[in-house]
């Protein structure tokens, strides 16, 4: 076999793998189904890795694709790490009993103190007060990276395919992004270290770590490539491959096998083990009952 033909089968292996992985936590938790709203949350954060393994895989099938296509299946990755990012949210609102919408913001987590970090306080005080207020500015500052990669999704296919999207189009694009995503990466941040002691038996630092890891790899690996791309480091020797498809193919190589990884780390961080003790620990209080 050649390299290309290795590399389609290393790379099933590993689709494969991040889907073993994750049905086999996705059946644990549908096991122990106590806690819908809570483990509705996770299930949605758990497919984020086999998402993003299937969606490079077939970018890898197609090699040749066209710039929208591949613009397409990049941003279908980014629209679920969005969801992805408002479902993590929400999950760390169910574990503090927290509801926005309702006005709920229990007595004791009240006046706690929000300290921001540069490049934030350039906009905000150094130290806030917790309130209704201040935790509907930390949602927003999420939700807003949550509609805003959808219609810059939409907006960047629509002018490939009518022609109109230069390079300056695309950086433009790139650097709306980069500042969106941030900013909602900042805010769960914050959010974690105003409640670290309480969510401390959920193990939120894991759970957001996986996250971050998905959104750091293939970000920063991207531009990577890219860098190596520009300084000639990276060059096609095949006549049927250009430069730039080689580019797209690494990147889902590298996405591809680093998804088995994380599917693997997710057994720990969202781990179904909670949910079968409290299915115990009911059913022990209801025989005492």
């Amino acid at each position: 076999m050649d390299r290309g033909q290795l590399t389609f089968m290393g790379s099933t292996v590993c689709v494969m793998l991040t889907l073993h992985f994750t049905i086999q936590l996705l059946t644990q938790h549908f096991m122990s189904w106590k806690k819908p709203k809570e483990q509705i949350a996770i299930v949605i954060i758990i497919l984020m890795a086999p998402i993003y393994a299937i969606d490079s895989y077939v970018g890898l099938l197609d090699l040749l694709g066209s710039k929208p296509f591949f613009t397409f299946l990049e941003s279908v990755k980014e629209c679920y790490e969005a969801l992805v990012m408002a479902k993590f949210l929400s999950l760390m609102y169910t574990y503090l009993n927290i509801s926005i919408s309702k006005n709920i913001v229990p007595d004791e987590i009240k006046g706690r103190e929000i300290h921001h970090s540069f490049p934030m306080t350039l906009f905000m005080p150094h130290t806030t007060r917790l309130d209704h207020n201040s935790l509907k500015l930390l949602k927003n500052w999420t939700w807003q990276f949550v509609v805003l990669r959808p219609v810059c999704s939409v907006l960047m296919i629509a002018l490939q395919l009518l022609g109109w999207y230069p390079d300056w189009v695309s950086w433009i694009f790139t650097m709306i992004l980069n500042v969106s995503v941030s900013l909602a990466l900042y805010s769960l941040v914050v959010f974690y270290h105003v409640f670290a002691k309480e969510l401390a038996p959920h193990k939120p630092l894991a759970k957001f770590l996986c996250i971050k890891g998905i959104v750091f790899f293939c970000f920063w690996q991207g531009l990577l490539l890219s860098g190596l791309v520009s300084v000639g480091i990276i060059k096609s020797t095949h006549f049927w491959l250009d430069v730039e498809h080689l580019q797209e193919a690494l990147q889902n190589v590298l996405v591809i096998v680093e998804m088995v990884f994380f599917s693997i780390v997710q057994q720990h961080a969202y781990s179904a083990e909670p949910y079968r003790t409290y299915s115990v620990s009911g059913s022990g209080d209801k025989k005492k009952e």
